[in-house]
């Protein structure tokens, strides 16, 4: 099936560091005024950044937090039977905790306000489930938190969840879509044997059965953006009902593709997902376009 098959949603990690700012200490030396010269104002003390990996709009992503988010990484892709180099570790890591700290600051300033009321509740139902709160506090201790860092996180988390859904809720469930039957080959040859064929008068659902005896070609309904090559995604979309395309070569063989409807229509589940990913990576990627973003050497 030619088909975009995807997992639900890309599930971002839900893990960032406080920024903790230390305040400089300087002393002030007086300065005597004198008849000719205005008294001098001393310069107010500055922040003192603490060790980053990054910063998103001035919000800090703290080297602490990201080397520990690196560590959690790199074991649960060894749980799962993988292994990843350092270098893919960390710009996974550093890609989704820049995601993270952009859905929350947009979660915040759409309304969203987290109370510490509603935050130690999402600590009390966690505790909940992981039955107790000595279970909760070995968990943590586990996964390499602290109980600053866990809170800070838990709030990033639920505001880019927020933020997240606030996103995909505004991809609507009925849309324009095209009813696609296909032929598809693995060479080049067979499938300009079956254009000649086409083009001699030969029915296209009659053909297509035979290079596909369990699906008969059928994709059914799809969405713009649901096939996975964007060549197809555009040969389909330029049909018109009843035509049938050229030959399209993608990475998964050849096609000639043929619109059976064309109409508004109501997105599978599957679709549906698809095209709420897409939203979100789109809404992400223009986010991090206009934000001011340091990433450290």
């Amino acid at each position: 099936m030619f088909r975009k098959r995807r997992r639900i949603l890309t599930q971002l990690s839900l893990i960032l560091a406080l920024g903790l700012s230390a305040c400089a200490s300087l002393s002030r030396t007086p300065v005597t005024p004198t008849p000719l010269e205005p008294t001098q104002t001393p310069i107010p003390p500055t922040a003192t950044p603490p060790p980053s990996a990054a910063t998103v709009n001035g919000e800090y992503i703290t080297l602490a937090e990201f080397q520990a988010e690196v560590e959690r990484y790199k074991s649960a892709q060894t749980a799962l039977g993988k292994t990843v180099t350092d270098a893919d570790a960390k710009k996974v890591v550093l890609d989704d905790l820049i995601a993270q700290v952009l859905l929350s600051q947009a979660a915040r300033e759409n309304g969203f306000d987290l109370t510490e009321a509603d935050l130690k509740s999402r600590e009390d139902a966690l505790a909940a489930d992981l039955g107790g709160a000595e279970a909760l506090s070995k968990w943590k201790s586990d996964h390499g938190y602290d109980d600053a860092s866990f809170r800070v996180a838990l709030k990033r988390s639920a505001e880019s969840a927020w933020m997240r859904d606030k996103i995909i809720a505004e991809v609507p469930t009925t849309t324009e879509q095209v009813h696609v039957r296909q032929i598809l080959t693995y060479n080049r040859e067979d499938a300009q044997a079956a254009l000649d064929q086409l083009k001699a008068g030969t029915d296209f659902d009659e053909l297509a059965a035979t290079y596909d005896e369990i699906t008969r070609g059928e994709l059914g309904w799809v969405p713009r953006g649901y096939l996975l090559d964007p060549k197809a995604d555009e040969a389909v979309f330029a049909l018109q009902v009843g035509a049938y395309s050229d030959i399209i070569e993608t990475d998964i063989g050849f096609h000639i593709f043929k619109v059976i409807e064309r109409g508004d229509h109501p997105l599978t589940p599957d679709a549906l997902l698809t095209l709420q990913e897409k939203a979100l990576t789109k809404w992400i990627a223009d986010q991090h376009a206009q934000s001011d973003i340091v990433v450290a050497p």
